[in-house]
């Protein structure tokens, strides 16, 4: 199933390249409560991430600032969701009301306010740019009920491009030594690999956007790519858990009510 997922989006993606500035797994775990997609682009786009989304989670058409490339501007968990302070109140109040209460949606105040470029995370652990606010980590730790390291990923400040991660695995920049490697392991708790998306880009998550139990990456990813990408994430027997399935229930009750 994810294998044939991401062969799609491959031949799919057309001219949106790399993909992730535009998607935003929201969130990169198996307690995955909604999709993000960025607005305005075509409808043969937005198909394949609902074709393969719609039976688990719900895929929400959003905006931030007026900007399409959310999944740069964004980042969030199964917990929280975190926006720049860009984010106009109606895009904000969108979000919130598309989302599950459980799922906690925070404005905030940060000179950085491409968030996903600065900030990779998953259920547990967040990395962050170095320079970030301390107050702005502070809110990290809190909404999104993660444990905060200030880290560089081969040298490179802006971890949330540069690292893609989910409670399976990661993957980060081709640069990374071994040793680095190993650290990020024993600080993440899950295995690490360093590897490129969409024929040797080293921007990981510009071209790949990842769950625990699916993943789409850029058109030109290739063969040996993605079948890194199915290794590190282990994508090839994975399935939605129970609690997409009830999120998802609930979530569409509260809608039609």
């Amino acid at each position: 199933m994810p294998a044939i997922l991401i062969h799609v989006v491959r031949h799919v993606a057309l001219k949106y390249l790399p993909i992730c500035g535009y998607l935003i797994l929201c969130f990169s775990t198996a307690e995955c409560d909604g999709a993000q997609v960025g607005i305005g682009g075509s409808e043969n786009f937005y198909s394949v991430f609902e074709s393969e989304l719609a039976d688990h989670v719900p895929v929400i058409h959003a905006s931030i600032a007026g900007c399409r490339i959310i999944g740069r501007l964004c980042v969030g968990n199964s917990k929280g969701l975190l926006l720049p302070n860009t984010t106009t109140d109606q895009e904000m109040l969108h979000i919130r009301n598309s989302l599950p209460d459980s799922v906690v949606v925070q404005r905030i105040e940060e000179r950085l306010s491409a968030l996903g470029n600065c900030i990779c995370t998953n259920d547990y652990v967040a990395l962050t740019h170095t320079d970030l606010d301390r107050e702005t980590e502070e809110i990290v730790a809190d909404v999104l009920g993660v444990e905060v390291f200030r880290q560089t990923i081969a040298g490179n400040v802006l971890v949330g491009s540069y690292c893609c991660l989910t409670n399976q695995g990661g993957m980060v920049h081709p640069r990374t030594s071994v040793e680095d490697q190993d650290e990020l392991s024993s600080l993440l708790q899950v295995p690490i690999v360093a590897g490129t998306v969409n024929r040797g880009s080293d921007v990981i998550a510009a071209g790949l956007c990842v769950n625990d139990w699916s993943a789409f990456c850029g058109l030109d990813t290739t063969s040996t790519e993605i079948s890194v990408i199915e290794s590190i994430f282990k994508l090839r027997n994975a399935q939605p858990s129970r609690i997409v399935t009830e999120m998802r229930s609930s979530l569409i009750d509260a809608m039609q009510s």
